[in-house]
């Protein structure tokens, strides 16, 4: 694939400054809630209009039917200094607006919408899952902007990430006729997958403990297919928050006349793709009989990298 000075992922992308350091600040935190900007996220979900997130202030958001107030995420601010939160409750009624997820509109989001979503659904799935301290099982209460969780015994939990590879297999072939290696997820199969031509991305798996990247792409790829890669590179990361994934994205080279000795609990399907077919793809031919990772991926981004190289 080729180097160089190369756009990123697709979310990869962020116009946001973190402002890490007013995350202590409780007094900062609680004037900015004030004129902040919102986004409010719900089961990986947020408003969108024309393009662009919906968001609110904070005497526009829906009152809880309890009363409750909803956990704050200070996400941020952007060049103007603008403070931005996220809530996780139900959506609100905005005319004109519609629930979007990561997967079917983060590549079209501007760099700051991007950052803003992908943050906001990290960090809202991962106080989801840790409610609840792993040592005692007391109730875990949300601090720094959310950006810490506290049992009662002042024991602090941070927001994990979870390292996984994902590998764009290829002859090493540049011209037309080259190939590359993509397989069909078994989970892909079951019922209630969508119609039409099978879809074909590239292989991944998490990092396990004691192990590289590198050597995690090596282990699922003879895993998965039973082929051998050399002569890896590092093409780029994005968080995938589903529910709380790092990809590292690789290329990597493998022998197309070795033969594939799938695991069928994890892949139903690979094959063997000319760059010219995929291509076509890419570029909304039909006819075929395949289709490729959908655009917000790192796994489209590996995909196309390599076919217009």
């Amino acid at each position: 694939m080729a180097r160089g000075a190369r756009r990123p992922p697709p979310l990869a992308r962020s116009a946001l400054d973190r402002a890490a350091h007013h995350r202590t600040d409780p007094e900062w935190l609680e004037a900015a809630w004030d004129r902040a900007r919102i986004l409010v996220v719900s089961d990986g979900r947020a408003l969108a209009a024309e393009g662009r997130l919906v968001l609110l202030r904070s005497t526009e958001l829906p009152v809880a039917s309890d009363g409750a107030l909803p956990e704050r995420m200070f996400l941020g601010v952007d060049a103007d200094g603008v403070p931005y939160f996220a809530v996780a409750q139900d959506l609100p009624d905005v005319p004109g607006a519609a629930p979007v997820g990561l997967r079917e509109v983060g590549h079209e989001l501007s760099d700051l919408d991007a950052g803003l979503l992908i943050t906001a659904v990290s960090l809202h799935n991962w106080h989801s899952r840790h409610r609840y301290a792993p040592g005692s099982g007391a109730v875990m209460e949300a601090r720094e902007g959310g950006w810490v969780r506290v049992d009662p015994d002042g024991t602090h939990a941070w927001p994990r990430t979870d390292p996984a590879v994902i590998v764009l297999i290829h002859d090493g072939d540049p011209g037309p006729a080259g190939r590359c290696l993509l397989g069909h997820n078994a989970a892909w199969t079951r019922p209630g997958a969508p119609a039409g031509p099978r879809r074909y991305s590239c292989l991944a798996g998490f990092v396990e403990p004691g192990e590289s990247a590198e050597q995690a792409v090596v282990r699922e790829v003879a895993e998965e297919v039973g082929v051998a890669v050399r002569e890896l590179h590092y093409e780029g990361s994005q968080a995938w928050p589903y529910p709380g994934s790092l990809m590292l994205g690789f290329s990597a080279v493998a022998d197309p006349d070795a033969p594939v000795r799938l695991d069928p609990t994890e892949i139903a399907d690979a094959r063997w793709f000319s760059r010219a077919d995929v291509r076509a793809v890419l570029g909304g031919a039909t006819g075929y009989d395949f289709a490729v990772a959908p655009p917000s991926s790192i796994a489209h981004y590996l995909i196309s990298e390599w076919a217009f190289a």
